[in-house]
């Protein structure tokens, strides 16, 4: 059985990293984490290759030569991946479609030879063992949870880590909390569940054998929410780096709790975490609430941030605009508090229903879901997919005003001191040759051929880096190329930073100290 895994092409987004991609000379930011764990499913007796078309385009000799295309997909990959389905049906070529964008908007691939749905450790065995039999089926899905002990490896030898900027692995699966608007519950369940220590060791041994000594993703929907199984693998974790000469750097995702633990921040910086994202949403108590984030509201949200970034752990925040309960001066709200509180990687998004949250669901009972989500919360046309009670026009204005500001030249390099200023590194990162090859492209790229991004600013922060944050100048590098890619997408030097330009609300917000 000749089995061809494909990833569909990811979008030009906040999370692409496409120009800051060009700096760093890799040609996708992550590898496909769920095509090469299902393919570690798969019999060792089939023959398997995968296309990553964010590497390289699919060929018509690729697709000649399978049985059967496994196409793995989000949501934000929906166009691409109709591009591979319509061509593999041109071929002949039969296909399999899994994940995110399959499961929430199954109805709109009938075309697709086999839909297995649900986590791959209770579909995927049974699929295969009809394929095997020459009787699969058109559907495969499931609500089960299943445990993570026997999920394998990914087949990390069908790709070239060299192509890529980072590491992903997976740890748990699932969250305790139930937010209106988040799927992660639907797809995964709200009882976290994890790995062993030894699962996860042998994963990290199988990325250094490879030859990786870069960054590491640890792509759980909440890495903290067991806490007690995350301290055991924090401690293993640190002796595994102890028996190596160069260490491994992670970041992950956890919810704003974790603020709470000093002692498991304390581990995660031991362990080698410098960065950890967290789901802030939104400074409006009554957003907060709305949307049932009640562990963001225990204590204040820039304590929180100022806490964890103390403790060495670059905060990166996630935000959301448009909110039934948002107040008029939101925006100028989300951009104060991203500034003062130096949240330098600040995804903020337009609120999107998604199938089988409670957001969507309260939205279609109230009648007021407009389209299908495109995937990409940052793009105005294909999120907001409903009727905001805040005028729609005013909402996508200000979020076009919050990016515009927040990503233009001067705002960034001054969120970049605010952070640096509250930034506590327990340790010098080193520059590993990788890095240093970036911040060399990135001294043409943003210091001498960039016309628009008022080069001053990328060498005053290099300047400063080296002279007055010594410790953490590697993430003063990386911080730079991140701003490269973020200006390209969201700023723009002729629209105007003065709020009372955009004719939105009247008087100034208080960000003259910002500019």
């Amino acid at each position: 059985m000749n089995i061809l895994l494909v990833y569909p092409k990811v979008a030009e987004t906040f999370w692409s990293f496409k120009h800051a991609l060009r700096v760093v000379g890799r040609k996708a930011a992550f590898p496909p984490l769920g095509a090469l764990t299902v393919a570690a499913m798969l019999p060792k007796s089939w023959n398997l290759r995968l296309v990553d078309l964010n590497v390289r385009p699919v060929k018509d000799e690729d697709l000649w030569w399978a049985d059967y295309v496994f196409i793995s997909a989000m949501i934000a990959q929906k166009d691409s991946a109709r591009q591979v389905i319509d061509w593999c049906r041109k071929l002949s070529v039969k296909t399999v479609g899994g994940g995110p964008l399959f499961r929430a908007y199954r109805n709109d691939f009938p075309d697709v030879d086999h839909l297995v749905l649900g986590e791959g450790e209770s579909t995927v065995p049974r699929f295969v063992r009809d394929l095997e039999k020459g009787l699969p089926q058109a559907l495969y899905d499931c609500d089960d949870h299943p445990p993570l002990e026997n999920t394998p490896t990914p087949l990390w030898d069908l790709i070239d880590l060299n192509n890529y900027s980072c590491m992903s692995v997976q740890y748990s699966r699932g969250c305790p909390f139930n937010c209106e608007f988040c799927d992660i519950i639907v797809m995964n369940g709200r009882v976290p569940r994890t790995k062993n220590n030894e699962q996860m060791l042998a994963e990290l041994d199988a990325l250094y054998e490879r030859g990786w000594r870069g960054s590491v993703f640890i792509v759980d929907d909440n890495f903290i929410g067991k806490k007690k199984e995350v301290k055991s693998l924090l401690r293993a974790i640190a002796v595994w780096q102890a028996g190596h000469r160069r260490r491994l750097t992670f970041f992950t995702e956890a919810s704003v709790d974790l603020a709470e633990d000093l002692e498991l921040m304390d581990l995660m910086v031991k362990a080698g975490f410098n960065k950890v994202f967290l789901g802030l949403e939104t400074p409006s108590e009554e957003g907060l609430r709305e949307c049932g984030k009640a562990q963001n509201l225990r204590q204040s949200l820039s304590d929180s941030v100022s806490i964890i970034q103390n403790q060495g752990l670059a905060a990166m925040g996630g935000f959301i605009i448009g909110f039934d309960s948002d107040p008029p001066d939101i925006f100028q709200r989300q951009v104060n508090f991203i500034q003062i509180n130096g949240i330098v990687t600040a995804m903020i998004g337009l609120l999107t229903a998604i199938p089988g949250t409670r957001l969507y669901q309260r939205l279609e009972e109230e009648g007021r879901l407009l389209f299908k989500a495109s995937g990409d919360n940052t793009d105005a046309s294909g999120s907001l997919n409903f009727i905001p009670k805040m005028d729609r026009s005013t909402i996508i204005d200000g979020y076009k005003w919050v990016m515009n500001t927040i990503y233009s030249p001067e705002m960034y390099y001054k969120r970049i001191l605010a952070f640096l200023h509250q930034y506590h590194p327990k340790a010098v990162t080193s520059l590993e040759s990788q890095d240093l090859l970036a911040l060399v492209r990135s001294l043409w790229f943003l210091g001498l051929a960039d016309k628009d991004s008022n080069k001053g600013y990328y060498w005053r922060l290099l300047k400063d880096g080296l002279s007055k944050y010594r410790q953490a100048f590697a993430d003063v590098v990386t911080m730079s190329i991140y701003g490269y890619h973020f200006r390209k997408l969201f700023w723009s030097p002729q629209i105007p930073l003065k709020w009372e330009d955009w004719g939105i609300l009247k008087g100034t917000p208080d960000l003259e100290r910002y500019l």
